[in-house]
């Protein structure tokens, strides 16, 4: 065959569900297509049907065409044809799809609502560092558009670059890739402001513990300006909950593990509805219906089309396997395989694409199924397990198939057309509310979801208590006797050392917390300081009421010093040291999300601290290069040991046991001589110095959070490299 492009046959095994209905291609069953002036002659193949012996013959004149007569349906994959019979003279797309009128609706002529927002990205690279061959493309030069009041999606097997796309069109690139190409706004170079776009990850990061109206309605607190009053906001969170047809499970909490709630579905809807209050032009869509089954896929993407529809907003998704009526909503699509396009155009007009090309869908089988199993090279296995081709080459057909065809001529077109007219400039939708409503509302929010958590506070106070009866119970009525010195000390260094490191049990909370901190910081919601104070004043008042009740039965069983000051200094000591250590964990968290590591690299830390804390090694006797200085200056147990001892031994007199020495002992020589408590300042510097490493430590946390955003855009740059030519078509 005289051919511009060298392409694979694919002799196709008999299939258990469908027949095979033609021959192997031989030159005498294939009729020539018209052609353009210095285009070699196109092989199109004709198709004889077993059950009636009908001929029909495929329209030679656009290989996209609908015009067959009459006659069976195509057989899988019916033959061959060259790259550039996409180049053969045709009439505009829009005109086939609708009978040769002008088709405005999704088709690739269509200009869109003047009012919205048109995205289009040129020449779309996106790399990764690679040792050996300075980086590898992870998308290779994509171009494409997203207009107003469709739905675009973008389809590819696993590892095909899907959320890659997502996340560089939305400015979600992590920090070790290098993206060149442009990606412009209404034709502009813009950035994409708070309130004009949104993106809804693929996992529902929600709390669970909420009803979806206290979701929405909290989220729209945070995110509305200040200017519109409560009535406004609420208006608008209850707007947002019927979009989304939510309002029959509005008082329904959303559950969690230990908790039914709403159905997988309702949750993606109730993530959906957060990120839309703003009513942004453009919203990103992360697998919408990933992990859904087909009712609710479908139910979840119709409701995310009518948003397009009715409002003229801009949705791009990506989607792994939708089902034939989930596939049937969506405008246009984007097909990747290996960061390559496939097709991007009209979702109508993708099955003719795919049967001009030798890949008929056959008939009652879902279309996405179909494309995806066409370019899905992971397995490498021949295509309907025939012996004529692999699906690498399968692939090569397709991307050589477009890059030569009329619909990437008129996408190229339409981003030139989109670029040139320059639409309106991107206005900003207002700011979120102040700092200062952020900080009450996450308060608030993080108070009732600590209150309704078992896990978070109510679990801790449960073991809190029992520790201490066990203290108490050991420890009952210590008294006054020599041996009682001992005996305080032990005590007062597992209340400084043991109890405060329970505190880590509430890591796995403060992980999922982080996680939802996590999806609102990088959607504009709110700030890392308005976090960190929220966080903090909701926190308080478990933490009070966790130091005051159990600490209460340990001081007065033990029989501690009775008056009410020392009772203070004492849960006032315990508190800080809680807080503190709730403080470290932050840190934790910033550097090691995963909640086991965590846990694991928080209890190390602490361990080294009690070490240094002056009981089980005292302070003179820690070697001083690197123990005594800094190490025993830095761990809080140093301070809260000295407190919980100043606070216990200042104003008592023992027995003296020892030999030779004075009959009686008093505290302030107990704190000197046996535990070696720095005795230049009182008991309250203690509290005040461990207070000042709470504060400390937390200001560490948000420095860390916004070192992390600021390195970020450095670490891109310093792994930039050129993107290498792929050895792909």
């Amino acid at each position: 065959m005289d051919s511009a492009v060298n392409v694979p046959r694919w002799t196709p095994s008999p299939s258990p569900s469908r027949s095979l209905l033609k021959e192997p291609e031989t030159k005498a069953n294939v009729v020539p297509s018209k052609r353009e002036a210095g285009v070699d002659d196109l092989e199109l193949p004709s198709i004889i049907s077993e059950e009636d012996g009908k001929r029909t013959t495929v329209d030679n004149t656009f290989p996209f065409s609908p015009g067959t007569t009459t006659g069976p349906d195509p057989p899988p994959y019916s033959g061959t044809y060259e790259a550039l019979s996409m180049m053969t003279e045709m009439e505009p797309l829009g005109t086939l799809l609708k009978g040769g009128k002008n088709y405005d609706g999704g088709g690739l002529t269509s200009k869109g609502n003047s009012n919205g927002l048109l995205m289009t990205w040129i020449d779309l690279w996106v790399t990764v560092p690679d040792g050996k061959n300075g980086g590898q493309p992870i998308l290779h030069g994509l171009t494409g558009y997203a207009q107003p009041g469709e739905v675009l999606a973008i389809m590819g097997p696993s590892g095909s670059g899907k959320t890659t796309l997502l996340d560089a069109l939305a400015g979600r690139l992590s920090s070790n890739t290098q993206q060149t190409g442009e990606i412009l706004i209404n034709g502009r170079k813009e950035t994409l402001a708070f309130g004009t776009s949104a993106y809804v990850t693929q996992d529902d990061t929600l709390m669970t513990t909420l009803t979806v109206r206290e979701a929405v309605y909290y989220s729209a607190q945070l995110q509305l300006p200040d200017f519109m009053s409560t009535s406004e906001k609420k208006e608008r969170a209850e707007i947002t909950i019927r979009e989304m047809g939510l309002q029959g499970s509005a008082d329904t909490r959303i559950g969690g593990w230990g908790m039914k709630g709403i159905s997988g579905g309702q949750k993606r809807r109730v993530s959906i509805c957060i990120e839309i209050l703003t009513q942004p032009k453009l919203l990103f869509l992360d697998e919408p219906t990933s992990g859904l089954d087909s009712a609710a896929s479908y139910h979840v993407m119709n409701h995310i089309v009518k948003l397009a529809r009715q409002e003229g907003r801009t949705i791009v998704a990506s989607i792994h396997q939708p089902s034939s009526e989930v596939f049937e909503l969506f405008h246009n699509l984007c097909l990747l395989s290996s960061g390559r396009t496939v097709y991007f155009g009209p979702v109508s007009m993708a099955e003719q694409f795919f049967s001009s090309n030798g890949f008929p869908c056959a008939p009652l089988r879902n279309p996405s199924d179909h494309y995806l199993r066409t370019i899905n090279a992971d397995f490498d296995m021949d295509i309907e397990q025939g012996n004529g081709g692999s699906t690498e080459e399968a692939i090569n057909v397709l991307v050589k198939s477009y890059k030569s065809s009329e619909i990437f001529l008129q996408v190229r077109q339409r981003v030139a057309s989109i670029c040139e007219q320059k639409g309106g400039i991107l206005e900003k939708k207002g700011s979120q509310a102040s700092f200062i409503t952020q900080c009450l509302v996450l308060t608030r929010r993080s108070f009732v979801n600590m209150y309704r958590d078992l896990g978070y506070y109510w679990l801790r106070l449960a073991i809190y208590i029992a520790l201490c009866l066990c203290v108490g119970t050991i420890f009952y009525d210590i008294g006054l006797t020599f041996g009682s010195i001992q005996a305080r000390g032990s005590m007062l260094m597992f209340v400084a050392a043991f109890l405060t490191f329970m505190a880590i049990g509430g890591f796995p909370s403060f992980v999922e917390d982080m996680k939802i901190f996590g999806r609102e910081r990088l959607n504009g919601h709110y700030g890392v300081g308005a976090f960190v104070v929220g966080n903090t004043l909701s926190s308080i008042p478990y933490l009070l009421m966790i130091s005051i009740i159990p600490g209460a039965m340990a001081y007065y069983l033990v029989g501690l010093q009775k008056s009410l000051e020392h009772f203070v200094c004492f849960a006032l000591l315990l508190f800080v040291c809680m807080m503190l250590v709730e403080s470290l964990m932050m840190i934790v968290a910033s550097i090691v999300p995963d909640f086991l590591m965590g846990i694991i690299t928080g209890a190390g830390i602490q361990g080294v601290m009690m070490l240094n804390g002056g009981f089980f090694r005292l302070p003179d006797d820690l070697p001083k290069p690197f123990w005594r200085y800094p190490m025993y200056y830095i761990a809080f147990h140093k301070y809260a040991n000295q407190g919980f001892y100043k606070n216990e031994f200042q104003g008592l007199t023992f027995p003296n046991n020892l030999a030779g020495g004075p009959p009686t002992i008093t505290g302030e020589e107990i704190l000197k001589n046996t535990w070696q408590v720095e005795m230049g300042y009182s008991k309250w510097i203690d509290i005040a110095i461990l207070l000042g490493m709470v504060i400390l430590y937390r200001l560490m946390f948000l420095g860390i959070i916004k070192l992390v955003e600021k390195v970020k855009p450095i670490i891109r740059a310093a792994f930039a490299v050129a993107p290498r030519q792929s050895k792909h078509v």
